[in-house]
């Protein structure tokens, strides 16, 4: 059985702050073929001194137009997309673009709210309800993407464990046969036997 795809796009701080993402990868590597990236690795951001604002300056002012391009190069096949906070405009600007895609999660990716064009894939986003910056209801409703707000969650929410079991139980769901379905599947072999 070969496994789906799954790249993933790091926030803006890449592995730098914190090792949350392994815990990503430690729930779907057995059931996905997962490629990461590092989104300052895709957007040449190399920084002595790295501040948020800094950093944030450095995607804003080009830095997410290299990745899209960059990510484009590299990803000709399609996959699935898991995608956290800048990461999640970086592939929304690149599936546009023509970026080969089977589905996109993306969580806390709030400058998505700037996007006027919807990706033409199956969408979920996962937004904090403290985040200041998610986009409001009035944006998803006009690009057509439901929004799943989760209570009392900021802005870096997907560094926290319930999340982290959250998001990956979702993008598990998409590639687990359900016991049931393999059942039917099998009656449906015994009785195309039967009529041959």
């Amino acid at each position: 059985m070969n496994s789906e795809r799954l790249v993933v796009l790091s926030d803006m701080w890449g592995p730098k702050k914190g090792m949350w993402i392994t815990s990503y990868l430690a729930y779907l590597q057995q059931y996905y073929d997962i490629e990461y990236y590092d989104i300052q690795q895709l957007a040449n951001v190399n920084l002595l001194k790295q501040t948020e604002k800094n950093i944030h300056s450095a995607f804003v002012e080009g830095g997410i137009d290299t990745a899209v391009s960059h990510l484009l190069k590299k990803e000709t096949k399609p996959a699935h997309y898991l995608a956290f906070s800048m990461g999640g405009s970086i592939a929304w600007k690149a599936n546009l673009k023509g970026l080969p895609m089977k589905s996109l999660y993306a969580v806390s990716a709030t400058r998505i709210r700037k996007e006027v064009e919807r990706v033409d894939v199956d969408v979920k986003m996962l937004f904090g309800s403290k985040d200041l910056y998610r986009p409001s209801a009035k944006w998803s409703e006009t690009i057509g993407v439901d929004l799943e707000v989760v209570d009392n969650y900021g802005h870096e929410m997907y560094s926290d464990s319930e999340i982290i079991k959250k998001v990956s139980l979702d993008l598990l769901k998409k590639v687990m046969v359900k016991p049931e379905q393999v059942k039917k599947e099998a009656k449906v072999k015994v009785l195309a036997k039967k009529i041959s």
